[in-house]
């Protein structure tokens, strides 16, 4: 199996999906409260885009941080 294949296996199993999708819970809305807090308060013009990657992004990370990591101990085991 490729690294590709199995970093792509390791992504949707053993609860990080789950995990990846909680921390994009929370540090999207802390982001986009920054980011945005300003349209929120004043009703003003969502940014739709921005809203969207700001959840996104947190998702990525913490589920390409978990893959290496597993990947990691994979190759020392």
């Amino acid at each position: 199996m490729s690294t590709l294949q199995q970093a792509a296996k390791l992504a949707v199993s053993d609860g990080v999906p789950a995990r990846a999708l909680m921390m994009a819970a929370i540090i999207g809305t802390i982001l986009n409260t920054i980011n945005q807090g300003d349209v929120i308060l004043h009703a003003g013009h969502m940014n739709w885009l921005k809203l969207a990657l700001t959840y996104l992004t947190p998702y990525v990370v913490s589920t390409h941080g978990a893959v290496m990591a597993k990947l990691r101990m994979l190759r020392a085991a």
